[in-house]
């Protein structure tokens, strides 16, 4: 059963539904989204039905915006409290801590901000909304002088942000202080099957610029990513299953792992894979793995089949923010052609509306190996050259 809600569904995930005859919850939004009448439409009621007689059939949202649906529809099963347990950060930690006993976070309120004590944490730290979205919102500081500077930051951050996203998604309310985690960053799309056993679909490594850059520009995907990291994984996403006692359901989860191979997870989005229908499409893209498809029939990939006919590739999802500079009420356009001219291999180009949500658009790409400047120029790019003022 497919949950499809704002801000985006591909046609990739509408394609795959129709041809497996998946069912499609026909809400307002689903509807508005996706046209087709001819897919395999079931009633809010017939779905909250169905879902309450078997809970423990595979049930997906492409979007977080769908948590409210199951709140209120179905506030009788253990999904809500199940999806709450990772949607808040601070829940999400107390049930790790025995795995990571010394793990420093701490929950406080955006109207608190303002008297923290900050000179008595532990430095440096991350602050970030207890519930959120992409990278909205987070701030790394390193020292207490640097406190007052990203106080207005989040400020200004909220005040842009807040609208484009229900507070099931994005709360600003409040917020978790947590540790500086060490290593580096990857981007993991996992489900738990009808026996509880984590199945991982693809494993993304988050690139940054800098040691401050908290930003979601660009995620790479290759042979040697997945090979070098995949029983690390398998063994974390193995421990937080069995202490959520998950089955039947979908996370996208984002871990550090240092060079030790010491592996901490940052969070875990829940009933779903990559926002915006990245990186579960991406998968495809990627390596011919159908992500919903396999998660809905409870298939494995065969790594070792699919490694056989890959080599030195990458695979690349770009995500376009505004980072310019330039409001977005003085952009008259952005030229995807000129950027999709600086990739080696442009796989795919999604352009989004930015008077809805502040981002371009998203590009998939393939880059050969030892072309991995292009990688490196788009993630340091403030993107102005594409822009077209007005």
């Amino acid at each position: 059963m497919f949950l499809i809600d704002k801000p985006y569904v591909s046609d990739f995930l509408i394609k795959t539904i129709k041809e497996n005859n998946f069912q499609i919850v026909k809400t307002e939004v689903a509807k508005e989204l996706v046209p087709d009448k001819t897919l395999n439409w079931i009633s809010e009621t017939d779905a909250k039905n169905s879902y309450i007689a078997n809970p423990n059939q595979p049930i997906y949202s492409n979007s977080e915006n769908s948590i409210s649906w199951v709140e209120e529809h179905l506030n009788t099963t253990k999904l809500p409290t199940q999806i709450g347990v990772f949607k808040n950060k601070i829940k999400f930690r107390e049930l790790l801590k025995e795995t990571y006993p010394n793990y420093f976070f701490k929950g406080v309120k955006f109207e608190d901000l303002d008297e923290l004590k900050v000179a008595k944490l532990k430095f440096p730290f991350i602050i970030k909304p207890a519930v959120g979205f992409f990278s909205l919102g987070v701030h790394k500081v390193d020292e207490p002088s640097e406190w007052n500077e990203v106080l207005a930051q989040i400020k200004k951050d909220i005040n842009h942000i807040k609208g484009f996203y229900p507070t099931e998604v994005l709360d600003a309310n409040y917020f978790i202080i947590e540790e500086c985690i060490e290593g580096e960053e990857y981007a993991v799309d996992c489900y738990y099957n009808e026996k509880g056993e984590a199945v991982i679909l693809n494993i993304m490594h988050h690139i940054f610029s800098s040691g401050k850059d908290v930003s979601d520009r660009v995620y790479s995907t290759s042979k040697e990513i997945i090979s070098s990291n995949l029983k690390t994984v398998q063994n974390l996403v193995t421990i937080i299953g069995e202490k959520a006692n998950l089955k039947n359901f979908p996370i996208h989860i984002e871990v550090r792992i240092d060079e030790s191979g010491i592996i901490i997870p940052i969070e875990v989005n829940p009933m779903r894979f990559g926002g915006w229908c990245t990186t579960g499409d991406m998968a495809w893209y990627a390596y011919g793995i159908n992500s919903y498809e396999h998660f809905l029939y409870g298939k494995k990939p065969n790594w070792d089949e699919i490694f056989k006919n890959k080599a030195g590739e990458k695979y690349s999802l770009i995500l376009l923010d505004n980072t310019s500079g330039i409001p977005q009420e003085n952009i008259k356009l952005f030229d995807y052609d000129l950027l999709l001219n600086d990739f080696e291999k442009p796989l795919l180009l999604r352009k989004v509306a930015m008077k809805e949500y502040p981002v371009f658009g998203f590009v998939f790409t393939e880059t050969s190996e030892g072309n991995e400047e292009e990688l490196k120029q788009i993630l340091t790019s403030n993107l102005r050259k594409y822009i077209i003022s007005k």
